[in-house]
């Protein structure tokens, strides 16, 4: 299958011009389209989608509005400009030349980084694909297919990379992320979080920002890579990956401010009765995604994590504006553990905490959301407040994963989790009556019951305009 280079993948990795890449990608693309056509969003190839397409990436660019049809999406291959003279800004090799090609010694290490970040992005395209059936929504489901095409857009982006520097092993890599499947028991994509299920819209902006934030953070840290094509591959992802979280943000914060309004009509806690989700509900759905996104970063002490900033692979948020020597040898981070039933912070190598510290910053972006969120709360003059479980909770990954403890933190015995945690994670009670809401709303300008209207459009549009077009 011929493709145009200058139409349909808008590039400025001067695609036309490199017959190698060209023959790989025209191998891989077909499979892409089979993917996309069985396993992408459920009963949308003859929509017309308001969508964001990215051409080139000057500010004027990036973000083209119009209608669009999602198989013959733009899927586009841009870095981010080049940096003169840009040089490896941490770990042995700092102040070296960034590379511009895989440095030998290392090409194991970042087929490993490219390949677990690519595996991400169709996975969470798996995990959505039905929702589009039981949307909110015409605003949110364009927002869902904005979200899905810009995942297959960074799969494009991390299979161009695996392409362009990884020879054969890299084309090999390319076609097993089209082979495993989120929640496949055979085939499963490689992190947890991306086989967990995604039924509902709840668990949907839960997902996109508390899950894909974690994206945010293992972005901007490979952004910071000593190889070149990697870190402006990852800069231009960010921008696209803030839609994503805006998308999470604000749609939790509509199913609060809904299940507020409704509190105070009715002067109730149990808005279940009048359509609505009650806010212990959403906390419980609140523990449960960023429990499994807290995961997402690793063990607490990681020798992996160490390597690869000590090579100048992966390094840790915003990593020139942090003042220290940018090596850590002699660096100490403070790192929890338990000790006898208490959790407690101890001085460790910063060095092999580097996870960690990716984690803390990562928590604090979060409660930033969950702020706003209780800010709608307090402003409906209703006595409640979303919170964030301790870092302990109900994790499977590092220092608290043979561990039971309390959204605050407390450890519990087996037998105080089985009694309780049903009052801190979704019951089927919880799950039954949000899918029981999952009704698609798609005519322009109106509401689910269970959520409040955006505080604006899209691109300037009213919210009543026609952002998806059922042909």
């Amino acid at each position: 299958m011929s493709i145009d280079y200058q139409e349909r993948i808008p590039n400025n990795v001067n695609l036309a011009d490199d017959r190698r890449l060209q023959r790989a990608l025209e191998k891989w693309q077909p499979g892409y389209q089979q993917w996309w056509a069985e396993l992408g969003p459920t009963e949308s190839a003859s929509t017309d989608v308001y969508l964001r397409t990215a051409v080139s990436v000057d500010p004027g660019g990036w973000a083209n509005y119009g209608y669009v049809r999602m198989p013959e999406y733009r899927w586009g291959i841009f870095l981010s400009p080049p940096e003169q003279g840009r040089q490896v800004n941490f770990g042995a090799h700092k102040g070296k030349p960034a590379w511009q090609e895989v440095p030998g010694e290392y090409r194991a290490e970042l087929r490993r980084l490219i390949v677990t970040q690519g595996d991400t992005e169709p996975a969470s395209v798996e995990q959505q694909r039905h929702l589009g059936l039981t949307c909110p929504s015409l605003y949110d489901l364009r927002n869902l297919f904005q979200v899905n095409v810009e995942e297959g857009r960074h799969l494009w982006a991390m299979v161009y990379l695996l392409h362009a520097h990884f020879g054969r092993d890299g084309r090999e890599e390319a076609e097993a992320m089209l082979e495993r499947h989120s929640g496949d028991p055979d085939k499963p994509r490689i992190l947890h979080a991306f086989n967990e299920a995604t039924p509902d819209w709840l668990s949907f902006f839960m997902f996109t920002f508390f899950t894909d934030r974690d994206g945010k953070y293992q972005l901007a840290s490979l952004a910071e890579s000593g190889l070149d094509p990697l870190s402006r591959t990852c800069r231009f992802m960010l921008t696209e990956e803030a839609h994503h979280m805006f998308v999470g943000e604000t749609g939790v914060q509509r199913v609060v401010q809904r299940a507020c309004e409704l509190m105070k009509e009715h002067r109730t806690d149990d808005v279940r009765r009048y359509g609505a989700i009650d806010l212990p509900t959403i906390q419980r759905y609140l523990n449960f995604h960023f429990s499994v996104s807290v995961d997402l970063f690793g063990q607490e002490l990681s020798t992996n994590a160490a390597n690869y900033f000590t090579m100048g692979l992966k390094g840790r948020f915003r990593e020139t504006r942090i003042e220290d020597d940018h090596l850590l040898e002699n660096g100490t981070y403070q790192v929890p553990e338990i000790r006898g039933d208490k959790v407690v912070f101890t001085e460790q190598s910063a060095l092999t905490a580097v996870n960690e510290r990716l984690r803390d910053d990562y928590i604090r972006d979060c409660q930033r959301g969950v702020d706003k969120w209780n800010r709608t709360i307090r402003d409906a003059g209703i006595d409640f407040e979303l919170i964030l479980p301790h870092r302990a909770f109900h994790r499977g990954i590092g220092t608290f994963a043979d561990i039971k403890a309390t959204p605050d933190g407390r450890i519990i015995t087996e037998a105080e989790w089985d009694h309780h945690h049903a009052d801190w994670l979704p019951t089927e009670d919880d799950k039954a009556h949000v899918v029981s809401l999952m009704k698609a709303v798609t005519e322009p300008g109106k509401m689910a019951s269970w959520i409040a209207p955006p505080a604006k459009g899209i691109n300037g549009q009213p919210r009543e305009f026609e952002y998806v077009r059922f042909n």
